[in-house]
């Protein structure tokens, strides 16, 4: 037929790749490892009794995490929150930026008091999961 062209088939089958592994565990993998040896060298971490850490959110070829800290200081509970980004694509790959700030501070009984002084970071985020601090600080913490 004249003006009429028809393109061939193709038929593509793919099949699906399944990931042997399973993802880490919250608080586990590079970024977690990389905050963690920044806070040895900041915060005396055989006082950390208690960590929870946020899921991890990659945007735009970037890990971005955040953690709560709680500190026994003598007589008194310090709250941090740490934050970490770690540039996983790009020319930048292996970048790494952190921060520690101390968000509250009280007696020690007072913890529920000072974690809901911790900024929310979305009211549709996933509630943080405790990690052990022996995992991040093996033979340092108190690991209460």
């Amino acid at each position: 037929m004249i003006g009429s062209y028809e393109p061939p088939s193709f038929r593509c089958f793919m099949t699906k790749l399944h990931s042997t592994t399973s993802p880490p565990a919250p608080g586990t993998g590079p970024g977690w490892e990389r905050l963690a040896h920044v806070l040895r060298e900041v915060l005396p971490v055989s006082e950390i009794d208690r960590i929870w850490a946020f899921r991890v959110v990659r945007r735009e070829g970037r890990d971005f995490g955040t953690a709560i800290l709680s500190r026994l200081e003598a007589d008194r509970r310090r709250i941090y929150t740490a934050r970490f980004i770690l540039t996983v694509k790009g020319p930048k790959r292996g970048t790494f930026e952190w921060a520690l700030d101390e968000v509250g501070s009280g007696p020690l009984e007072a913890l529920d008091e000072l974690l809901a002084l911790v900024p929310q970071r979305s009211e549709e985020e996933e509630p943080p999961i405790g990690v052990p601090p022996v995992a991040w600080f093996p033979g340092d913490s108190t690991g209460s």
